[in-house]
């Protein structure tokens, strides 16, 4: 098994070749030559295939979105049961007044620096980026899509 290149602040972004660089602009394109196909040769054939290439290309982006929310609704349950089991009381009692956003931006943080991190998120109503910025000792998240 390979060794895993030590995530961080530049590097955690992931891109997957075949949905960013295939999929995504072939689709794109299909719908860019659609459209010169009804501008040159307008009619309902020509109109139908645009429409329908539309259609495709929303569904294939809306597959990713549907992913991506998924996998936010995830990180939230993990990050809530995580803090729960991290933090101390009176810290514990205030996960909830944390948002999506600074719950999947703190999933990067070690257990060490975390309970710092969310009372400075909290009092500081950080954002994503933020927390992600502050963190000193990176938690990697390499089952990502």
């Amino acid at each position: 098994m390979t060794e895993k290149k030590p995530q961080t602040l530049a590097n955690h972004t992931r891109f997957d070749p075949l949905y960013h660089f295939f999929a995504l602009p072939v689709f794109a394109i299909a719908v860019g030559v659609a459209v010169v196909h009804f501008l040159r040769y307008p009619g309902w054939h020509s109109g139908l295939l645009f429409v329908v290439l539309v259609a495709v290309l929303i569904v294939v982006l809306k597959i990713r979105l549907y992913v991506n929310k998924l996998q936010d609704r995830i990180i939230r349950l993990e990050e809530r049961l995580r803090l729960a089991a991290v933090l101390s009381e009176p810290l514990r009692s205030r996960i909830p007044e944390l948002e999506e956003g600074q719950l999947i931006g703190l999933r990067f943080a070690s257990d060490g620096e975390l309970p710092a991190l969310v009372e400075r998120t909290l009092a500081q109503k950080l954002s994503r980026a933020d927390i992600k910025k502050l963190i000193k000792t990176w938690r990697p998240d390499y089952w990502r899509v």
